[in-house]
């Protein structure tokens, strides 16, 4: 296990734009994060005018000169963006595909239509992990808990029991799995291999889902016992559609980037010859655009035209998915630009100075500040973004497979405990026709059980590389 007793060179730290001692850079990066509480949570103000106002009171606070702090906050929007934003875009394309044209409740009916009672959490958890996996998880939650409230209506469900692995599905992917845009944040800030992390990705996220799915529902059912409300449960939209996309033509193509990516991990792994000709291919299309790319200009084909799109429904259903995703971009951006000024502050360099020496899993210590940022902020990607910032001066002399496990420990902290000044958390709620505590019980201890549990896997996987 990789631990913080690293001796670091003067010339191996990062640039700093000022020189100011330990002290006033942790009071900086306290009053930074503290003004972007604030304002998100007081004075409800967007992550994205919060996150740059508490970049400049930092590098204020830190001393640095205005005009260097301004710098590093639009260098490091313009790096962030540059290196996420394309992703996140075709991320929003496919999974816009996927909705419109019916893809999805295709995916749903199939496994549903072969699920017994008893399976019933299990096809859901299922259901949401696949789906998931090329959806945000706000459109994933939009997506889905229709579905899960015709499931639980129809067939006489607890709410909870049917709901809650459906929930874990989706958020397991959204804390661990590229191309979510806090994990792609974070593997950009940290400089992690995105094939590495998107393997181990998934085999954290698999096993987690299924603890904090299926089998706490089972626990919380008992708790909790609601029924689906009477006026949430929709008329499935996609019944108007003239046909659907065949199941494994939805499936194939919801998977193909990921496999794409998985592919190009495992050449790298098995080859080590930049001359190579399949690791020459494999480095091209397993890179993460290209792959998300192949996989938009399939789905066109084994999705929209499949439904029955024409070309004008097409390039509409493309320009509509582009449209909301301009705040993700924004907040990610910012919180590129915050972590960019908490760098050249010098702050993450300052925090490997003082715990330098420390016996405590680096692992850990990434959980421990995401998890901080995830209570104050209740954003789980300004959480990852932040946080990836400051740990990032760890992963220098990291393996490949320890830079990812440190992505993937600050992915987890930034889901503990979804509580009220979460947007997801009121979502949850008023879907499922739940009160303050009744949601605390069910997805607040779910969010706080996928974090747990996915930080012990990570511990033991670090014990493994």
């Amino acid at each position: 296990m990789t631990h913080l007793n690293v001796e670091m060179s003067a010339a191996d730290a990062a640039a700093s734009i000022t020189s100011a001692g330990h002290a006033q850079l942790g009071i900086a990066a306290l009053a930074g994060i503290a003004v972007i509480v604030l304002l998100i949570t007081r004075f409800k103000l967007h992550a994205f005018l919060a996150l740059t106002i508490g970049s400049l009171v930092l590098g204020a606070v830190a001393g640095a000169p205005l005009d260097k702090v301004i710098t590093s906050y639009t260098s490091g929007i313009g790096d962030t963006v540059a290196s996420t934003g394309v992703l996140i875009a075709l991320g929003a394309v496919l999974g816009k595909l996927l909705a419109d044209s019916g893809g999805a409740d295709q995916i749903v009916d199939t496994i549903l239509a072969k699920s017994s009672r008893r399976a019933m959490p299990w096809a859901m958890v299922l259901i949401a992990g696949l789906v998931g996996l090329p959806l945000f998880f706000e459109v994933g939650i939009v997506l889905l808990i229709p579905v899960v409230l015709l499931v639980a209506k129809r067939g006489n469900f607890s709410l909870v029991r049917v709901g809650i692995p459906a929930l874990a599905g989706l958020s397991a992917m959204h804390g661990f799995v590229p191309p979510h845009p806090g994990p792609l944040a974070a593997i950009s800030a940290i400089h992690a291999n995105l094939g590495v992390t998107l393997a181990l990705g998934v085999l954290v996220a698999v096993p987690t889902a299924i603890i904090a799915g299926p089998l706490f529902s089972r626990v919380a059912a008992r708790w909790v016992d609601v029924r689906a409300p009477e006026h949430m449960v929709p008329e499935r939209p996609s019944e108007q559609l003239e046909r659907r996309p065949g199941f494994v033509a939805t499936i194939v193509t919801v998977l193909l980037p990921v496999v794409l990516m998985l592919a190009k991990a495992l050449v790298d792994i098995g080859v080590d010859d930049p001359h190579n000709a399949a690791q020459r291919i494999a480095d091209v299309v397993g890179a993460p655009m290209v792959a998300l790319l192949v996989a938009v200009v399939v789905g066109i084909f084994t999705l929209g035209r499949a439904a029955g799109f024409g070309r004008d429904r097409i390039a509409t259903t493309v320009e509509k998915s582009l449209m909301p995703i301009a705040g993700v971009l924004l907040i990610v951006g910012a919180g590129g630009g915050f972590k960019q000024t908490l760098v050249d502050a010098g702050v993450g360099q300052m925090i490997l100075d003082v715990t330098k020496g420390w016996h405590i899993s680096a692992i850990l210590l990434g959980w421990l500040i995401a998890v901080c940022i995830r209570l104050a902020t209740g954003s789980a990607t300004v959480a990852t973004i932040s946080a990836a910032g400051l740990v990032a001066p760890l992963a220098a002399d990291m393996s490949s497979a320890h830079t990812a496990l440190l992505v993937l420990a600050v992915g987890a902290g930034s889901l503990f405990f979804s509580h009220v000044n979460d947007a997801g958390f009121w979502l949850v709620k008023e879907y499922f026709g739940m009160n303050v505590g009744q949601t605390v019980k069910t997805w607040s201890l779910m969010e706080t059980i996928i974090s747990v549990v996915s930080l012990l896997f990570l511990l033991l996987l670090s014990l493994v590389f």
